[in-house]
């Protein structure tokens, strides 16, 4: 899952309000293997104010509008990948979701933790998948003091309760997927614990999405502050997320995940 950011204040510095600039991120990560392109009109950083339900749509809009001529011009990177790649737009607001869905978009990922089965029901009815993130709270507030007895015990539960709201609300189950949410509402041990402990999400069927680019979590362990010096320490997330399971990974460098991926999988394969 590639990321593009239309907005101005993502944290990892790549974020652009230019539609052609965004337009030339996604078809650049789209012919380097990217089989879903993730587009934000939203910074989910919590230090900032959240943009404007119309301001956002409006990003959204002009994207998608212009997408369909870009990648029928574009060549994949192999025969194995999905193409044309998935369409995700990354929000959080039944507002948007519900003006964007009709656009092209084929995957809702949902940062705001689904708290009602709105995006659910939206899914439902245009046939979309849903992606649901694990976090505490409203999107946009800062969690930075929550604590966690049992981290993967709280996610459990968490999903258990996600999962039976959207099958609810009329989403067929195999248009889930569960995102552990490195760095939302968790601590740097936090973070590691969800790596280490990963497949025990494995039991609840679904397919698991994991955030790994150049996230907090890689910063504090090697001391580095620049999330874009951080594409190293976000392959050894790569490798940890998917030995224990992860069908897909969130990141900025697609190319360098693709690497990584494909030589795991010839491992894992023997060959």
């Amino acid at each position: 899952m590639g990321i593009v950011n239309v907005n101005d204040d993502s944290f990892s510095g790549d974020g652009t309000l230019e539609i052609d600039v965004a337009l030339e991120q996604a078809r650049r990560q789209a012919e380097e293997g990217a089989d879903v392109i993730d587009v934000g009109a939203e910074s989910a950083r919590t230090n900032r104010a959240a943009v404007a339900v119309g301001e956002e749509t409006r990003r959204f809009r002009e994207f998608l509008a212009r997408w369909p001529e870009v990648i029928a011009a574009a060549v994949p990177k192999d025969a194995e990948q999905v193409w044309p790649p998935v369409l995700s737009a990354n929000t959080w607001r039944p507002e948007v979701v519900e003006a964007v869905l009709p656009c092209g978009v084929e995957l809702v990922n949902d940062m705001g933790g689904l708290p009602d089965d709105r995006n659910a029901r939206l899914c439902a009815a245009a046939g979309a998948s849903l992606l649901v993130m694990h976090s505490v709270g409203e999107p946009k507030v800062p969690h930075f003091h929550q604590q966690w007895e049992d981290v993967m015990g709280a996610m459990e539960a968490f999903f258990e309760e996600k999962i039976g709201l959207a099958l609810a609300a009329g989403l067929p189950r195999e248009a889930l997927w569960l995102d552990p949410g490195i760095d939302f509402a968790k601590q740097r041990d936090d973070n590691l614990r969800v790596y280490r402990e990963l497949g025990r999400l494995r039991r609840f069927g679904l397919p698991v999405m994991v955030p790994v680019s150049r996230k907090t979590v890689i910063g504090e362990v090697l001391g580095i502050a620049d999330p874009r010096q951080r594409d190293a320490g976000t392959v050894a997330c790569i490798s940890a997320a998917v030995l224990r399971g992860a069908e897909m990974v969130r990141v900025h460098d697609v190319r360098a995940a693709w690497q990584a991926v494909k030589v795991l999988s010839a491992m894992e394969a023997g060959g």
